[in-house]
């Protein structure tokens, strides 16, 4: 029994690391920075790409169900644009005074003995400013964000990760696709389903895609299996359950989620294991994440 008692306290914990979303699971719905994304993104849509007025929502949510991002969405039926001009304009005018300092997360993550890595579709930009709004700018190792997963200097995902940074690069790629492209009439799709088409690919790389998870995952050098994925999506949950990541629902419990959380702050409450690990936190950061690997320098 003596021997037991004394392994139950060495074994080794069920996670090596904590995968969190940012936008909707770091700040609540509440703040409306999701609404105001939206708005802006059919703003540009309007204003940027020519998109008629009277169809700019519905083509907006058929892009955004179907592909994961509007933008994503848009490069795959054939918009062609800047990456950081539609980052610029969609995040450059967000209310980001409606994210307050959150001294009660910050504590809960700094208390945590396990890596905390951001993994959002958003850019570097957004997070980064997103972050520091909240006060977690120092509780995370790195970000894996839109420049991480498509990284400027190749148009291919490429296996050599030593020069992908978990921020991604200062700049992005304009565009791979030719400026003359035809746009691909989705709405029309999806109006008529027996046409024969099939909806073309986008060369964005994406939650809720599979293989962007798994290499989320490769660039962090993460175990599927040992890692605990936090988000607010669904449809990510399940993409993330389908690679093999233990889930958490922010919002609610989806089908086949491991646990759910009613707040963010609650984690301690609902899996008390994760601090019950029968060791001292070694992981602490100060400063901004860089690069795959290292711990956040000042």
């Amino acid at each position: 029994m003596e021997y037991e008692d004394k392994y139950s306290l060495t074994k080794r914990p069920k996670y090596d690391c904590l995968l969190f979303d940012l936008d909707d699971t770091l700040y609540p719905k509440s703040s409306g920075i999701a609404r105001e994304c939206g708005k802006n993104i059919r703003d540009y849509m309007v204003e940027k790409l020519g998109v008629e007025k009277d169809k700019v929502v519905e083509l907006a949510d058929l892009l955004y169900k179907n592909y994961g991002t509007s933008m994503a969405g848009l490069r795959a039926v054939g918009y062609d644009f800047d990456y950081d001009e539609f980052h610029s304009y969609v995040h450059g005018r967000l209310p980001y005074e409606n994210l307050q300092p959150d001294p009660s997360l910050k504590s809960l993550l700094q208390t945590l003995p396990l890596r905390k890595i951001i993994f959002t579709n958003a850019d570097r930009v957004h997070a980064v400013t997103a972050l520091s709004r909240l006060g977690l700018e120092d509780c995370f190792e790195g970000i894996i964000c839109f420049e991480t997963l498509n990284p400027t200097h190749k148009n291919a995902v490429s296996d050599d990760e030593d020069d992908i940074e978990f921020l991604g690069s200062a700049t992005t790629t304009t565009t791979d696709a030719p400026r003359c492209r035809q746009i691909f009439d989705i709405i029309n799709h999806f109006s008529h389903p027996n046409n024969g088409t099939t909806l073309p690919k986008t060369p964005i790389v994406c939650k809720p895609q599979e293989s962007s998870i798994e290499r989320a995952l490769k660039i962090a050098k993460v175990n599927p299996q040992r890692t605990l994925f936090f988000e607010d999506s669904v449809r990510n949950i399940q993409a993330g359950k389908n690679v093999g990541l233990h889930t958490i629902g922010t919002s609610q419990r989806p089908k086949g989620a491991d646990y759910a959380l009613e707040s963010i702050h609650n984690i301690k409450q609902a899996i008390p294991e994760l601090w019950e690990t029968g060791r001292k936190s070694e992981v602490s950061y100060t400063g901004q994440a860089v690069a795959v690997g290292t711990s956040m320098t000042a």
